[in-house]
């Protein structure tokens, strides 16, 4: 029997996945209905690449590119891996994954599937989980509270969205789109409300103010910490009153 959900489309100009109708519009991105494919010809003309991050991390990615997919990232732990974040593409190839951990809810990909076919568990902040174009996604677990699970730590922060949810994991800090690469500097997220995604931010920095990193992955990018330290206090010093 297939996984397949005959009314899911996926927005090959943003990588959403729509479960149960085809829209007229994106939802989130607002591309006309002809840029939609069907989840399963996704599956059949897409492929997961792997990109090694450490010994640990690997950040997965649909290829070729749906335009502004996010990367999600594979981490294993104790031969078990944890997803933060999901591909817009299913793959029935791929290691079975334990738990899909959220950043927030605007890419959430194809979890669904991969929740079905793996048994996996998804995981979401509880506001993010309530607006409209997460409705139809299922979640496991609706968290409130910052957490610490198999080694990684969630901490959530709002701002960008009401539920936004950063990781650590070791010397690895996990930030999706909060920030986005503009140049040669940092933006932040122009979707969600300005005033929150800075304090947010605040809190970001005093909670890892006294922590020693060495990667930083982002929905598109994986830097070293000092050069994306660098940039992000720039950013938010440009921000003070």
């Amino acid at each position: 029997m297939s996984i397949f959900n005959a009314k899911q489309y996926v927005c090959k100009v943003c990588g959403y996945n729509l479960i149960g109708y085809y829209p007229n519009r994106c939802p989130f991105c607002g591309a006309l209905r002809e840029n939609f494919i069907s989840s399963e010809e996704c599956s059949q003309n897409y492929k997961i690449i792997k990109f090694k991050v450490n010994n640990k991390i690997e950040r997965l990615n649909s290829f070729p590119s749906l335009g502004l997919e996010h990367a999600a990232y594979s981490i294993e732990i104790d031969n078990k891996l944890i997803w933060i974040d999901c591909p817009s593409t299913f793959k029935a190839n791929l290691e079975r994954m334990d738990k899909i951990l959220f950043t927030h809810h605007h890419f959430l990909g194809a979890s669904n599937l991969y929740r079905e076919y793996y048994t996996a568990f998804v995981w979401i902040h509880i506001r993010d989980s309530e607006h409209h174009i997460a409705k139809k996604h299922p979640f496991d677990k609706k968290f409130e509270n910052n957490f610490n699970i198999d080694g990684i730590e969630a901490f959530h922060i709002d701002g960008h969205t009401p539920g936004f949810t950063f990781y650590i994991f070791e010397d690895v800090l996990f930030v999706c789109d909060y920030l986005i690469p503009r140049n040669d500097s940092f933006i932040f997220n122009p979707y969600g409300p300005s005033e929150n995604t800075i304090e947010g931010a605040k809190k970001l920095k005093k909670i890892i103010e006294n922590c020693s990193f060495n990667k930083v992955c982002g929905f598109n990018y994986v830097l070293d910490f000092p050069i994306w330290k660098e940039k992000f206090d720039l950013l938010l010093n440009s921000r003070k009153n």
